[in-house]
Parts: C-alpha cells; structure tokens; sequence
C-alpha cells in the first residue's frame, strides 16, 4: 500500500500573473509618495535591500544603499575578522560623513559552526542588524540561532532572519523572535532550489500569504524583476524587497569588469549555493542549488537605484497611494491570462 504525504492542489500566483488594478488617485507629484519602512526601530527611505552576496554586497554597496536610503547586508562567506573589518570600515566612510548613516549597515551570518563567535565579534564592532542566511529558514537550527543571539544580544540586535514560503514558518520565526523575515523560496534568477529540490513557493504567493497575519516585518526576497514587481510586492504585503540581480553588475558589486571581443562589459553574478561559489567559501561543492554566469555591466547601482524609487512612486501613484500603507489597503489585484502576459511586455506587431 502506497502511503502519501498531504495532497494540497492550490492555486498560486506569480508576478507575472497578476496585475494592479489603476484607481482615482489625486496624487499630483511623486514627491507626495513616502516609501519610508522600518524594521524594529531602524527606519528606511526606501524599502530596498541589496542581497547578502559575494558579486553583490559588499563594503561599496553598503555604503552606496546606506546612503540611497536603503540597507546592504554584506554577506557571511568571508571569515569573521575579515568580515568585522568590511563592516568596520564602511562604518567609518559613514560616520565621517553623517553619523545617523552608520546604523543603516547589517551583516550575515549562518546558523551553524561559527555564528555565535562571529555574531560576538560583529556586535563588539558596532553591528546592530544581524541577518541570519540560511537557504531554509523553516528549521531547528534557525530556532535556536534566532533564540541565542537574543538571549546573549537582547535589544542590542535586530534580526532578518530567512528564507521561508509559508505562513506557519513566518508565525515561527516571528514568534522565535526574528524581527524580520526574508520570504522566498527558489525564485531568485541564479537559483535552482526548485529544479533541485522540487520545494518552493512563488514568491508573491508566499508574501500574500504570510502578509495575512501579524508579525515580523515581511522582506519579499527572489523573482523581482522590475520595479513593477517591486510594487507588487508592496502591495501584497510586503515591508521590503530584496534585490540580487537588479544590483548586480554595477561599479558597487564586488568583482571586476570583464571585456570581451565585441566591446561589451560584463560582470560575475553567481548564486552561493553554485559550483564556482561553494569552492571558492567550503573547499567543495555538494547540494547545488544555483549557477554561476556573467551578466552585462550596468554602471552606477546609484543611477539604477533612484530610477527604481521614481518608477516604485509612480506605481504608487497609480493606486493613489501615498505609502506603503496605504497601497496595501487599496490594492485590487487580477489575474491575467496568457495573453495579457503577452500584452503586459512590451511588444512590436509585425504586419
């Protein structure tokens, strides 16, 4: 006799399935828009957040997001010391510029091995927002990682601890003191969690689901690929986004320009659950759940930045909302067809 597991046949919606139905706004500038957001106590101008990374964040994008408004998680796959002196050092750019800057920084780290030694270390060298990476969020290990840097931390830290799909992990992780919590499984561009694992969750579904009931803030992490999808993410019910590969490939990711024969520049982009990553922070790969590749060179992330604030505001506009808040409440969402979809790009007939 064959024994299954709970069958649950739901329907789930992307970013591409859906759309935000346009409403009587009498909003006459983007000015009027706030996208203020906050964590705990640490507010932001904009509810954008660069990817804990190696070919995303690190010292100069922490402090180009800090001072856009924004926060970069530097990421954990540096050994601790290392990792305390990016931090440090970044820190100081700000503070001699202005201070309120310097507590607009976080920094990753696992769950395991080290985390409570290099949880220490950051804390001793100013870090005030921990971010707790770990592929599956929904676990043990992140139950008590959460619960010991509070015991040891108390107030002193604010968590971002992640990632998870459903609504039963984000009730744990908020109720295990998380104050706030990355929320996507599989849909990032260079991941291949879903492929390898046959787990996952499309992302906007994810926040529509954990946004129906009370808790940490909800940070929609994986699948964004436009600002357009930035608010609809918002206005599903998310606090923030996380962006990986809409921030890649600019002067602030680490790594360099690469040239090739046609004129054309590129930089590395690379999952940190890919081949070339793991070798690069373990020694050896096992359990690949991404890809590494190249991906065209943008230029300044501040450039890209602002007109990813200017295009979120007009999006807000479009529902007559004037924060987050506010678009939250008045989103009306439908569900495209196939050839909406088609509809929605943009497109040339050819006759």
């Amino acid at each position: 006799m064959k024994r299954y597991g709970t069958m649950k046949f739901k329907q789930t919606y992307s970013f591409d399935d859906l759309l935000l139905v346009p409403a009587k706004s009498d909003i006459e500038s983007r000015d009027e828009v706030s996208l203020s957001s906050k964590i705990a106590d640490c507010e932001f101008s904009i509810p954008i957040i660069a990817s804990p990374m190696d070919t995303v964040t690190e010292s100069d994008m922490m402090y180009a997001m800090a001072k856009l408004g924004g926060l970069g998680v530097l990421h954990r796959y540096n050994p601790p010391v290392k990792q305390a002196s990016i931090f440090a050092d970044t820190r100081m750019r700000l503070e001699e510029e202005n201070h309120s800057y310097s507590s607009k920084l976080s920094v990753a780290i696992g769950s395991t091995d080290d985390f409570e030694k290099r949880a220490k270390l950051l804390v001793e060298n100013g870090v005030r927002i921990l971010c707790l990476d770990v592929a599956h969020g929904h676990h043990c290990l992140t139950e008590r990682a959460i619960k010991t840097l509070k015991d040891s931390h108390g107030e002193q830290v604010i968590i971002m601890a992640g990632n998870i799909a459903t609504p039963e992990a984000y009730h744990d992780l908020s109720t295990w003191g998380a104050d706030a919590v990355r929320i996507g499984i599989g849909g990032g561009s260079i991941c291949s969690t879903r492929i390898q694992t046959g787990h996952g969750m499309p992302t906007l579904q994810s926040v529509m689901d954990c946004a129906s009931m009370d808790g940490a803030a909800i940070i929609a992490d994986g699948g964004i690929k436009t600002a357009g999808d930035i608010v609809k993410a918002l206005a599903a019910g998310a606090d923030f986004v996380m962006l990986g590969s809409m921030l890649a490939g600019t002067d602030e990711s680490p790594g360099d320009v690469i040239s090739s024969n046609e004129d054309m520049k590129y930089k590395v982009y690379r999952g940190m659950a890919s081949v070339e990553a793991q070798v690069d922070w373990r020694g050896k790969a096992r359990s690949l759940e991404g890809i590494s590749t190249t991906i065209p060179y943008k230029g300044s992330v501040i450039d890209i930045v602002r007109n990813l604030e200017s295009n979120i505001k007009s999006g807000f506009s479009y529902s007559g909302a004037r924060s987050i808040t506010e678009l939250q409440a008045k989103a009306n969402f439908i569900q495209q067809s196939s050839a909406g979809q088609l509809e929605s790009s943009t497109h040339i007939l050819k006759r």
